[in-house]
C-alpha cells in the first residue's frame, strides 16, 4: 500500500517562498502521476500542479508561472517551489500519487499560510 508524507508547509509572509515535499513508500508497482491540491476552508479540491512520470505537467489556473513542479522518479518524490504567495493560496496543501495498480492515493495534508 502507498503511503504519502508531506513536508514543508509553513507560514510565510505575501511574496514569499514556500517549497513542499512530497516522499512515496510501500509501491511495488509504478506511480504514473504525482502532484499537489490544495483545499480551503469551504471550498472545493483544486489541482495546483501534477506531473506525469514521462515528465509532463499540468497546472492550475490560479497558479500563473508562480510554482513549479519537479519530481525524482528514482526517489518517488515530488516537489513543488511556490513563490510570489498570496494571502488567497492559504490552504491545506494535499500530495497526491495515482497509478494503474495503486488507484488514487492521498497525503495527509500540510498547510500553507500566506499572511498579508
Amino acid at each position: 500500500q502507498v503511503q504519502l508524507v508531506e513536508s514543508g508547509g509553513g507560514l510565510v509572509q505575501a511574496g514569499g517562498s514556500l517549497r513542499l515535499s512530497c516522499a512515496a513508500s510501500g509501491s511495488g508497482f509504478s506511480i504514473n502521476a504525482m502532484g499537489w491540491y490544495r483545499q480551503a476552508p469551504g471550498k472545493q479540491r483544486e489541482l495546483a500542479a501534477v506531473m506525469s512520470d514521462s515528465g509532463s505537467t499540468n497546472y492550475g489556473d490560479f497558479v500563473k508561472g508562480r510554482f513549479t513542479i519537479a519530481r525524482d522518479n528514482a526517489k518517488n518524490t515530488v516537489y513543488l517551489s511556490m513563490n510570489s504567495l498570496k494571502p488567497e493560496d492559504t490552504s491545506i496543501y494535499y500530495c497526491y500519487a495515482g497509478g494503474r495498480y495503486i488507484g488514487n492515493v492521498w497525503g495527509q495534508g500540510t498547510q500553507v499560510t500566506v499572511s498579508s
